[in-house]
């Protein structure tokens, strides 16, 4: 997964006071995938009396739902838990409950090393094991520090509880949800098999259940989760095979769901079925997430993507053959081991034969324990920056040209959230930009006509028609 998301967080120390109610903070770390992991423990806690809050002074119970692919994602929880570990001796003082739980990546692949370093600490949760949550916790207010990642032989998700409607409400009118989760393909430069495991695919009916109830609850639009979401596969009715085109078929026969999304894939799952979703299937938006990390050959194969620079832009042109409304997302790696100029040449040439609508561009760094921390020809830092600055920059400059492709379109919009101006509301477009457009009676979960009127950075600004 590539965007980069995390909670607001409020620092300091909370006065004692009498609730009915416990409280827990969550603070997500990463991708996607991590959001909707945090709602599922909010969800799997509710029964044992405890609600969100996002203000961390409220807080009965801190979880730090981490990521391990970026750079020292490990020593950033290990600040953190410093901080924390302050507030809970000053809670301990007054005589409060504060309780401090490591979950997700870091939490697999630290394991009882977040203990030894974090004495505050009481408990750790890895990734596939967070339905366990509420029986951990009890375990560590009795006093047990508690540390659980081993790769559950249960289906979590059938653990885990429904969240209430005016929960899943107050959680707004777009949401994710995971369909797959972990990864075969084991890219050298990647943690992901590590920490998530192996590629599981939820089974259809499940996955169905939840987005009816999601859509009983008020959403209007659903972004499928996956490391690999188009690996995912199942089996129909009849017992046929199944892949991600058939089941993006089925969620558009769900009434009252408009539209729908996924994320994160990969080249090597992309079948015809799937391709052939982006032409059938009006609720599906013309985005696609398709990272390809470079455009050299020789580091495609070094970083063992499976796939070649020829294959994967021939891949976007039949996609773009059945859909020319496709915006292109991507991600790239620059200055992995043995990078050379004329590789990342090659990768500046396959940006300008695809042409992004956005992309996300990092420098290599090391991942312990896998095999790209073990190659030989690391690239210097400074190499790695300059080039990283001249990949951005082409990305920039395709990124604005097409936002401003965009102005003067007329587009259906779905209304999520206020703007910042009084009376503004903001959508996402077809292609996941933020839009921003004076309300005139509308509301949060309507779909209205708009004209893109102007395009900024990163947003668009429309007026409603009709």
């Amino acid at each position: 997964m590539s965007e980069q998301i995390s909670t607001s967080e409020t620092a300091g120390q909370a006065a004692p006071a009498a609730r009915n109610t416990r409280k827990v903070f969550v603070k997500t770390y990463g991708c996607q995938m991590n959001v909707y992991d945090s709602e599922r423990m909010t969800d799997a806690l509710s029964k044992d009396g405890y609600e969100a809050t996002t203000t961390l002074e409220d807080a009965d119970l801190v979880l730090l739902n981490t990521c391990h692919i970026r750079e020292k994602a490990a020593e950033k929880v290990y600040s953190e838990l410093g901080r924390l570990r302050d507030m809970k001796k000053a809670r301990a003082k007054d005589g409060r409950e504060f309780v401090i739980g490591v979950t997700g990546c870091v939490a697999q692949a630290e394991g009882s090393e977040i203990l030894r370093r974090a004495p505050a600490v009481d408990l750790v949760i890895g990734p596939q094991t967070y339905h366990r949550l509420p029986d951990a916790l009890k375990r560590a207010k009795a006093g047990e520090r508690v540390v659980d990642t081993d790769y559950a032989i249960e289906d979590k998700f059938e653990h885990l509880p429904a969240p209430k409607k005016a929960q899943t409400r107050a959680r707004g009118v777009a949401a994710f949800l995971t369909v797959q989760e972990g990864c075969d393909k084991f890219c050298t430069f990647c943690v992901v098999p590590y920490t998530r495991g192996s590629e599981v695919s939820r089974p259809l009916a499940q996955i169905v259940a939840e987005a009816e109830r999601l859509v009983d609850a008020g959403v209007r639009e659903i972004t499928l989760l996956g490391q690999n979401v188009n690996a995912w596969h199942g089996d129909g009715a009849d017992g046929r095979a199944l892949g991600l085109g058939a089941l993006l078929a089925r969620l558009s026969q769900i009434e009252g769901l408009a539209r729908i999304r996924y994320t994160t894939s990969h080249p090597r799952d992309m079948d015809e079925a799937l391709i052939a979703a982006h032409r059938d299937l009006p609720k599906l938006m013309p985005y696609l997430h398709l990272p390809v990390q470079s455009g050299s050959d020789r580091i495609l194969k070094a970083m063992n993507r499976r796939h070649t620079a020829a294959e994967y832009v021939a891949l976007i042109e039949r996609i773009r053959a059945v859909q020319p409304d496709l915006a292109i997302s991507g991600d790239f790696i620059v200055g992995f081991p043995g990078e050379t100029d004329q590789d990342f040449e090659d990768t500046m040439e396959l940006v300008r034969t695809v042409g992004y609508a956005q992309a996300f561009s990092f420098k290599y760094s090391i991942r312990p324990g896998t095999p790209g921390a073990e190659m030989d020809g690391h690239v210097p830092e400074g190499v790695k920056s300059e080039r990283l600055e001249r990949l951005q920059a082409l990305l920039f400059e395709q990124q604005t040209a097409f936002a401003a492709g965009c102005v003067g379109k007329e587009i259906e919009l779905l209304l999520e959230k206020p703007g910042r101006m009084p009376g503004q509301l903001v959508g996402r477009s077809p292609w996941l930009h933020p839009v921003n457009v004076d309300a005139n009676g509308s509301e949060i979960g309507d779909i209205i006509r708009v004209r893109i009127t102007g395009a900024g950075p990163n947003s668009l600004f429309a007026e409603a028609i009709g």
